[in-house]
């Protein structure tokens, strides 16, 4: 249907009307989802009107008029919220609705959440959490019984964690507590529509006009990027330049950690002073909506930031997005593009730089991905967490007792949890009562019973801690920093305890953009002095680490052994790729290739899986341990996205031995076992589940302490109960997540012919790894990373690989 014609009577006459002052016809999707009374999955790439999609119907019916609570919006970001309670706004006070709109998040007084428990607006916008914490409320039944719309927005993003599978769940609840409801899921980036509706539980596709295609390219730089890095400091003129050529910019890292460095890089070429904020998830909430104001202010030229400014707001203001540094995942590249002219009938503008010379051809990749429109994620699902189906039954019952049988149907009814095998709902229910067979005999643990055939909580007070622990975001500790004073300093944001513990006195480091001096800890609190003019000592976010898609690994690597297509490669990186074959071998999907050259008394082995840096670094653990056993001496080894780099005493002869799936398989077991990683995923899936509380009334454990009973709790459980419930989870979620086996599994088992060469020198796909940060060393001292990098210097200059 052509978005300008729509049938006649469809919208009433005011709002039609409403469109009509403006000089817009409503758009075919905004119809469509107006006429469909059931569940709806729209995909609009532009943005396009897609937010008031999925409000109109809403609106239509509340001009009626309609006592409690209508609409419910969802959103993975706070900030959307502000966002669409602002936009919102306009339309309902110019049609003249007497609507109220309200949010419900982490940031909503203490006063207005009570008074919504009792007195609920007619639209209400939240996220997975809150939406959690108020189902979990003797009173949702009357919260939501007259409920009749859900809109949830941005769900492409929420069905990739298990803030989405936590969502699916509620969503099944409020469908129990609201049988007439229906759901528009809303989204811009969608590479398998079909599963994305399967996860909501059934939906109708709806996918409205792409509209103009983006304009999209790498940005030319004055100078080559470096060999190694990921903050693309050495473009910081050239970012500078395009801001001054645009109204509105927005610069993308993807870490906090990237993101102060570049603002501080920014500012140190912004001859001509122009206004630059900085936003992301680790600043102060102060300091994040001064920043979003003044975007709305239009008093801003640029905003560096991370993903806190992923996902649609709408900014029409914005005409130029940057990502600095390779996007990692097309979608998300997508999805950031479409923060530029969020308009129908213009094209998004966005330009990419490499932050290093490998990364040059990851984004070429990812601009081929862009312009076939061939979006990574495969559709592929997990089966829904259990962890977290074991936080829902704990909630479910802070509501209200509950019949199993029951229960477990509405689950079912989940997207995420459609094949749920009614033993593995047992086994989360009896944990939930008893803590599991090792544990039984503590009553902290014992917090279901049965009786009359329903199951409740034992003691009704469990139900205030469990609220205080809702949620599927497992963060590091984080720490508040301030200014130093007498009374309280200004807020600056946050640091991880980790970080925090590593400082002394005298410290410089970065936060928001400025440069502070750590003064002390004073009641779990940073307190910082001004330090302007010095240089800082770190940057102190670790922030997210993205992995890039398997997706884009792969178009990578054909990109790479095709030489055909290297024309939409920069000359010197053409240069590069064609001496990488004259010296050894180009990486070839159809192989696994690896490379042994030497240095002095070292060997180098590199192998290029293309499996993601979760699984290459997974991998050089169990090679490593390999090469011990063989006796070859292994110092210690760096891995990357694409490649693993171990370094020895002795070289590697045999590839294909130690490459073996079934001695890996071995390894992986006896490795597992009583590692720290496992331990660190032990910790999050115990937290999800309620075993270990981060928050209790009156105080708050520190990670520290945390950590040290959430060990105890896994050796306990590994001697006397190794088939315990979290225990499957954690073995589960390891293979698949933290350490990535199944990748390597996947990269091993598909039959592909092992080249091994033995290179003459190291060779230029390698170079960049020897000066990779992160070396993990097996025997080295603390200088060992640095003497790495003087070698891989002296080593490249002898190639000629300057």
């Amino acid at each position: 249907m052509p978005d300008n014609l729509h049938p006649p009577g469809l919208l009433p006459p005011r709002f039609a009307q409403w469109f009509k002052d403006r000089g817009w016809q409503p758009h075919a999707h905004q119809l469509a989802l107006l006429e469909t009374r059931g569940d709806t999955l729209l995909i609009a790439p532009t943005g396009g009107g897609k937010t008031l999609a999925g409000f109109l119907p809403s609106l239509v019916d509340l001009a009626q008029g309609h006592t409690g609570l209508h609409t419910l919006y969802v959103s993975p970001l706070k900030a959307l919220s502000k966002d669409i309670a602002r936009n919102l706004s306009q339309p309902v006070d110019e049609i003249g609705l007497e609507i109220r709109i309200e949010d419900r998040t982490g940031d909503t007084s203490a006063t207005m959440r009570k008074r919504q428990r009792v007195d609920p607006p007619q639209i209400l916008l939240t996220t997975p959490e809150s939406l959690a914490l108020l189902l979990s409320y003797p009173e949702a039944p009357k919260i939501f019984g007259t409920l009749k719309r859900v809109i949830l927005d941005e769900i492409h993003a929420l069905a990739e964690s298990k803030r989405g599978d936590q969502l699916m769940l509620g969503l099944s609840r409020l469908r129990a507590l609201a049988p007439d409801l229906s759901v528009a899921g809303l989204s811009a980036t969608v590479e398998a529509p079909e599963a994305l509706a399967a996860f909501m539980g059934g939906a109708r596709v709806i996918e409205a006009d792409p509209g103009p295609a983006p304009d999209i390219a790498m940005l030319p730089t004055a100078s080559p990027p470096p060999w190694a890095g990921g903050g693309g400091r050495y473009a910081a003129r050239d970012v500078m330049a395009a801001i001054e050529r645009a109204r509105l910019s927005l610069i993308f890292l993807n870490t906090r950690a990237q993101a102060e460095l570049f603002f501080q890089a920014l500012w140190e070429v912004n001859d001509k002073a122009l206004p630059i904020g900085l936003h992301h998830g680790s600043l102060a909430r102060e300091a994040r909506h001064r920043v979003e104001e003044a975007m709305v202010a239009g008093t801003l030229r640029a905003v560096v930031c991370t993903g806190s400014l992923d996902l649609g707001l709408d900014w029409g203001d914005v005409d130029l997005v940057l990502q600095v540094g390779a996007p990692k995942n097309v979608k998300r590249l997508v999805q950031r593009i479409g923060r530029a002219n969020h308009r129908y009938d213009q094209p998004s503008k966005a330009r990419i730089v490499a932050a290093n010379r490998f990364e040059v051809v990851e984004c070429a990749a990812a601009l081929a991905a862009v312009r076939e429109g061939d979006l990574d994620g495969g559709g592929r699902r997990w089966a829904g967490p259990l962890d977290v189906l074991c936080q829902h039954i704990l909630l479910t019952a802070c509501a209200a007792p509950f019949a199993a049988d029951a229960l477990y149907a509405e689950v079912a009814r989940a997207g995420p949890y459609a094949d749920l095998p009614r033993a593995d709902f047992d086994a989360c229910l009896s944990f939930c009562a008893t803590g599991g067979y090792a544990l039984r005999a503590y009553d902290r643990w014992q917090r279901l019973l049965e009786r009359d055939g329903l199951w409740q909580l034992r003691d009704p007070r469990t139900a205030r801690d469990l609220r205080m622990n809702i949620g599927t975001i497992t963060d590091t500790e984080k720490l508040k920093v301030r200014r130093k004073a007498r009374r309280g300093g200004t807020p600056l944001g946050e640091v991880e305890e980790g970080f925090a513990a590593s400082l002394t006195q005298g410290d410089t480091f970065l936060i928001g953009g400025q440069v502070v001096r750590y003064e002390g800890l004073r009641e779990m609190v940073v307190e910082v002095s001004d330090a302007r003019g010095r240089e800082p000592r770190i940057a102190v976010f670790s922030g997210l680490k993205m992995a890039t898609s398997l997706e884009l690994s792969q178009r990578v690597q054909r990109l790479i052994s095709t030489p055909a297509d290297w024309d939409q490669l920069p000359p010197a990186t053409r240069d590069w790729m064609a001496l990488q074959d004259r010296i050894s071998t180009l990486p070839r999907p159809d192989t696994l290739t690896c490379e042994t050259f030497a240095r002095g008394d070292r060997w180098y082995f590199c192998l290029y899986g293309f499996a993601g840096r979760n699984a290459h670094q997974t991998l050089g653990l169990l090679l490593t341990h390999r090469m011990e056993q063989a006796g070859l001496g292994p110092l210690g080894f760096v891995a990357t996205d694409y490649a693993l780099l171990i370094w020895s005493l002795d070289p590697v002869e045999d590839a294909a031995a130690l490459l073996s799936p079934e001695g890996l398989r071995d390894g992986l077991r006896d490795w597992l076992g009583g590692n720290a990683v496992m331990k660190r995923a032990f910790r999050a899936i115990a937290t999800i589940a309620g075993l270990i509380q981060r928050n209790l009334p009156g105080q708050r454990k520190s990670g520290r302490q945390a950590t040290f009973s959430s060990d105890i709790l896994y050796d306990t459980l590994r001697r006397y109960d190794p088939d315990h419930l979290l225990l499957r989870i954690t073995r589960h979620e390891a293979q698949r997540g933290l350490v990535d086996f199944d990748r390597i599994e996947e990269m091993l088992a598909q039959g592909h012919e092992i080249v091994h060469i033995r290179a003459p020198h190291v060779t230029p796909l390698a170079a960049p790894l020897l000066l990779e940060h992160g070396q993990v060393g097996i025997r080295g001292g603390q200088g060992e990373a640095r003497l790495m990098e003087q070698e891989a210097e002296a080593m490249m200059r002898e190639a000629g690989l300057e």
